[in-house]
């Protein structure tokens, strides 16, 4: 390859003109906080996924604080997570004063080793919090059975699993109907739907719900939507010390009108998948990433292993110099500065989470992506594999 490309992006969000007049009605309206909108998108989501309630804040981070706080984690507890995934999932622990419990990945995969749960639980456990990585189901009915025989919450870091399901007996599910505790989901622009930031909490409890939605505005015991549209006059109090955790009125009219498009989203990942899996096929040592039968990933993400002896960064650094961005693995928080010996516990091994950071790359997967975009990326990392070099040795 020996001529630049038009750049081709890790990701993009599909918006257009139905995004921006849904936006425009709402900065229009003079309502631009949390209200009549964001009522109707938590509607409209639950609806989606299959669960009794939806609750929409600020971002999936506040998500994850929320739905750990309702489930009960506090200062001194365990939470059994991974250290392989974004920083988030193991922050969002700490914010409660617990202790996260990093168990490895799975062979093979990119979600946590379910055979390593049990072995990681103590008195202190209170919460497992399992990830949907990368957007494709953990093996989350032996989890939730996990949680069941000792009586432990499941909460369900879903950042990047809207739309992938999940087969429960003979029926399919989407990822946010209730199974475990609490789900959380994300709209950052990387994800398959996006608000610009944003989150969304689902649950089977009336009782988790109320705490979250109570949670989210400060605790405060009239919603906005109530008080302005009384006519008598109406004080509002705070009972306990809440969050300003909210989603605006603008993000969820973006959010209404993303969640309509999500099944023809889908369908387009899913078909740019097939295209990545049989374009990059015979090149040799390189691991692809399939589905589990009982699994039906959303494809947020295209993450490959690189073959043995590639060098990451070279291989990285020669596909943007050919006009392609790519991201490494999946990052793990136990290797930040941030989490130095103390802040966590390892119950296991972290070198299958380690080896999948060091040794594989995410390819490019958007909704506009098209099927000739595929065959450059897939060019220019046949070349990478062959032509790069570590900087040490190409000095």
């Amino acid at each position: 390859m020996t001529q630049q490309r038009k750049m081709i992006p890790i990701a993009k969000p599909t918006l257009d003109e139905r995004e921006t007049e849904a936006a425009s009605k709402v900065i229009l309206s003079g309502w631009l906080t949390q209200g009549p909108q964001v009522a109707a998108f938590e509607k409209e989501f639950a609806e989606v996924v299959g669960a009794p309630y939806a609750c929409a804040v600020s971002n999936c981070t506040t998500a994850l604080h929320l739905a750990l706080l309702a489930v009960g984690v506090g200062q001194g507890d365990e939470v059994i997570t991974v250290s392989h995934s974004f920083i988030a999932t193991a922050s969002v622990i700490r914010y409660c004063g617990a202790t996260p419990v990093f168990v490895d990945i799975e062979q093979g995969g990119f979600n946590i080793d379910v055979q390593l749960i049990e072995r990681a639980i103590t008195p202190k456990t209170k919460a497992i919090l399992c990830v949907h990585q990368l957007g494709m189901p953990c093996d989350l009915r032996k989890i939730v059975e996990i949680g069941k025989v000792h009586k432990i919450p499941v909460v369900e870091d879903a950042a990047c699993a809207i739309g992938s399901e999940i087969q429960w007996g003979v029926e399919w599910h989407k990822i946010g109907k209730p199974h475990g505790d609490i789900a959380c989901f994300s709209f950052h622009p990387r994800k398959i739907l996006t608000t610009g930031d944003g989150g969304m909490i689902t649950t089977g409890s009336k009782e988790l719900d109320a705490k979250v939605r109570l949670w989210r505005q400060h605790s405060m015991n009239v919603p906005d939507t109530v008080r302005h549209g009384s006519a008598q006059v109406i004080f509002e109090n705070y009972p306990e010390v809440g969050f300003n955790y909210r989603m605006t009125d603008v993000q969820a009219a973006i959010g209404r009108e993303q969640l309509k498009r999500l099944p023809e989203i889908l369908e387009h990942r899913r078909r740019i998948a097939r295209a990545y899996a049989q374009r990059l096929r015979n090149i040799p040592g390189l691991g692809i990433p399939s589905e589990p039968a009982w699994a039906r990933t959303n494809w947020q993400s295209y993450c490959v292993k690189l073959p043995a002896g590639a060098d990451q960064r070279a291989v990285m650094q020669s596909m943007l110099d050919n006009g392609v961005s790519t991201r490494r693995g999946v990052m793990c928080a136990h290797r930040e500065p941030s989490y130095p010996a103390g802040t966590y516990r390892a119950a296991s091994h972290l070198s299958r989470s380690e080896a999948a950071q060091e040794n594989c790359i995410i390819l490019p997967l958007y909704g506009q992506m098209t099927e000739a975009e595929v065959n450059t990326v897939a060019e220019a990392l046949e070349y990478a594999l062959a032509n790069a070099k570590p900087a040490a040795l190409s000095a």
